[in-house]
């Protein structure tokens, strides 16, 4: 990563954290555990921070957390939802706020409209990727949720 990468992520980080301060009440955010028909698993790599992650954001407000997942598929990964996702977890994300928690969704039933629209303002790369050969910089957090949903190991309470 870049000197400016680095900064930028810093940055974003920092706005992040600072935002949620100053809201009122929990904050609620999906992530979706995207799967392929071959089983490869879909990762974006923000802009604002370091690493790949599973995609997702925030519920925006009269939003459902469903609806907030597959518009998250989409605008990150130009992905639709094909039949249900499966809310596996509910997490508290203590990296970023006290208040904030993430639904994780298993999905695995995608189908992308169309090749992701990387690069933009928001996400840097984004794609499909065999479970075996994960990029190296594939966050710890984005691994545990791998090995809790498709190997098992026991769910954290944590993001």
């Amino acid at each position: 990563m870049t000197r400016r990468q680095q900064l930028h992520a810093a940055l974003g980080k920092s706005v992040l954290r600072l935002r949620h301060r100053f809201r009122r009440g929990v904050s609620l955010g999906v992530k979706g555990l995207a799967l392929s028909p071959a089983g490869e698993v879909f990762l974006v790599r923000h802009s604002y921070l370091p690493g790949f992650h599973l995609p997702g954001g925030g519920v925006d407000p009269g939003e459902s957390s469903h609806d907030a997942l597959a518009r998250e598929l989409y605008e990150e990964g130009n992905l639709r939802l094909s039949g249900p996702a499966e809310l596996f977890g509910v997490y508290f994300n203590v990296g970023l706020d006290r208040r904030d928690h993430v639904l994780l969704y298993v999905a695995r039933d995608v189908r992308p409209v169309g090749p992701p629209q990387v690069p933009n303002a928001e996400i840097l790369e984004a794609g499909f990727h065999p479970l075996d050969r994960l990029p190296e910089t594939t966050t710890l957090a984005t691994r545990r949720r791998l090995a809790e949903v498709l190997d098992g190991e026991a769910v954290s309470e944590t993001w």
